[in-house]
């Protein structure tokens, strides 16, 4: 395509490339339709048309120039043996009116499934339908129906619509959602039908899709929910979510999950139903799998505020590895993970500090890495904490060699 001569009107003056959409703004410019909505929604300076430098509104029309496009395709065909490959003919952009006819059908059983299907291949397609999507309202009417399908249960079985709407509203949360919020914020039944979900067991058909799809959606519910609906949480709820992890569905389950201790665990009461859940083993096992740093941060986050609690220690500490497991993503994974690191073993040296333990602190390397922590770029808070957790017991950890040193030039010792 080197050697072929391609017309100056054919290239879009954002990308220097042929157009595939070609849409034409007010200012009378035709652009490429996905380098022009990049441009509009990218920064302050996309107020203004690229090349006339003339005023725009981030929601300026783009009127498709359909005789530039049939040149550009007729012009690929002809020139198809020197390797331009053809243009093809884009989908019409989604439309609110579009949206809204198929919300509308949602009300008749016969086209239910069918509209939800449509519905779901819109939403997956990118973010502009998403964003369409809510801004016609499919938001409530989503909820609205999978609250309705919840409560006849005999429509929870095959081609129900359930599935598909489960789906359907986890894609549209992927864009800025207000009315969610809304809808959900003291929805206290909301959120007893995605636990049940994701229980699984007393649904026909519930699959890994469906519950990962539930958990995400009940993560961004527990978001937004209030704080009457968080502290009404009960010990059945984070049995359900222990699970989640312990199952390792999916990636983005055990990460939806872990997300949902995390914020919930900022509630006294939450933090015992939380251990007596059993969450503070499994997370204690799925870290010992080296997973990703987002999770070992929110792993670490929430053993250190359960460790806040003598019951989360005690459990803590029944793991063989846990000490060892702690001492060793210091300095290895992120600042975060060494600030929630360092606060767990200062809990255990307060509160927990039997002979075997400080030994093992000792033994599997913690004191060593405390002292690196000091030595290490690390923010002032962080270090005070870990000098804190050395002043401790000093006398107990002198036969370290960092201990020795650190005393010797007065950087420990009170």
């Amino acid at each position: 395509m080197g050697e072929v001569d391609v017309p100056t009107y054919f290239i879009c003056p954002i990308s220097l490339e042929i157009m595939k959409d070609p849409v034409t703004i007010a200012t009378g410019i035709t652009y490429d339709r996905e380098s022009i909505e990049q441009w509009l929604s990218s920064s302050e300076a996309s107020s203004y048309c690229p090349v006339t430098k003339l005023p725009l509104h981030k929601d300026t029309d783009l009127t498709p120039n359909h005789t530039l496009r049939r040149l550009i395709q007729a012009w690929c065909t002809i020139n198809a043996s020197n390797g331009v490959d053809r243009i093809p003919t884009p989908k019409s952009p989604l439309n609110k009116m579009h949206v809204q006819k198929l919300i509308q059908e949602l009300s008749i059983p016969r086209l239910q499934l069918k509209s939800l299907m449509k519905l779901a291949v819109l939403a997956s397609e990118s973010d502009k339908n998403r964003k369409c999507m809510v801004e016609a309202g499919l938001t409530k009417a989503i909820v609205s129906f999978i609250l309705k399908t919840w409560a006849n249960k005999t429509c929870l079985m095959v081609n129900s619509g359930f599935e598909e709407a489960l789906s359907i509203l986890h894609q549209i949360l992927r864009v800025s959602n207000d009315e969610f919020k809304v809808l959900v914020k003291e929805n206290q039944e909301f959120v007893d039908l995605l636990t049940r979900v994701l229980r699984g067991g007393d649904i026909p058909k519930v699959n890994e899709i469906m519950r990962t799809h539930a958990v995400s959606i009940l993560k961004a519910t527990i978001e937004v929910s209030s704080t009457g609906i968080l502290q009404r949480l009960n010990l059945d709820f984070f049995k359900t979510i222990v699970e989640i992890v312990r199952e390792s569905i999916s990636h983005q389950a055990t990460k939806c999950a872990l997300h949902i201790l995390f914020e919930s665990c900022q509630w006294s009461q939450n933090k015992l139903r939380i251990i007596e859940a059993g969450a503070v083993l499994e997370l204690i096992e799925l870290e010992l799998t080296t997973p990703e740093k987002r999770i070992t941060e929110l792993i670490f986050g929430i053993l250190d505020s359960v460790c806040s609690c003598a019951d989360g220690r005690a459990k803590f500490l029944e793991h063989a590895g846990g000490i060892a497991l702690i001492s060793k993503r210091m300095i290895r994974v992120s600042p975060i993970v060494d600030d929630f690191a360092i606060k767990i073993l200062a809990s255990i040296c307060k509160f927990s500090a039997t002979t075997e333990v400080l030994q093992e602190m000792l033994n599997v390397g913690g004191i060593s890495k405390l002292c690196m922590v000091l030595q290490a770029d690390n923010a002032v808070q962080v270090k005070d904490k870990a000098r804190l957790v050395l002043r401790l017991h000093s006398s107990f950890w002198n036969s370290s060699p960092c201990i020795h040193v650190y005393l010797l030039t007065r950087q420990i010792a009170s």
